[in-house]
């Protein structure tokens, strides 16, 4: 059995369903913004507890950074607590390098035990974020040593 205008009904019907969920939508976001409520209050919508926000950290956090020191030597006359500056010092290929401060006023936080057969040893520094960049990326293409305050 076929009912004549059948289809033509059905795709009426969905359009008008599809038209009462748009309304729907938007008058959901009309009271929205009318009562205030953003993204930001979106836990408090569903009624769920907001926890206090999450406080910017501000860009001089300090940060435990490993450092290879090129003189193991050095590295057993520190003690945690010293205060270092960092130097890196970069060869070139006449054998003429340059140097430069990395890191200045830097603190030792641990000093793991050296054997006497290694070249280099690691030291543990806190410094603040921007200088732990820039820890790491000298010990990437330079030789770092240290000198005491």
């Amino acid at each position: 059995m076929r009912v004549r205008g059948g289809a033509h009904r059905l795709r009426r019907l969905a359009r008008c369903r599809r038209r009462a969920m748009a309304a729907g939508l938007a008058v959901t976001a009309a009271a929205l913004l009318a009562t205030g409520a953003g993204p930001q209050d979106a836990e408090r919508v569903r009624g769920h507890p907001v926890a206090d926000p999450v406080p910017e950290r501000p860009t001089s956090e300090t940060v435990t950074a490993p450092v290879r020191i090129a003189d193991g030597a050095t590295v057993r006359l520190l003690r945690p607590g010293d205060r270092v500056d960092v130097i890196a010092a970069e060869e070139s290929a006449t054998g003429a390098g340059t140097a430069r401060v990395v890191a200045r006023g830097a603190r030792v936080s641990k000093v793991p035990t050296v054997s006497a057969t290694e070249s280099g040893a690691l030291i543990v520094l806190t410094v603040p974020r921007r200088t732990a960049t820039r820890l790491a990326g000298a010990g990437a293409t330079s030789r770092l040593a240290v000198t005491l305050w």
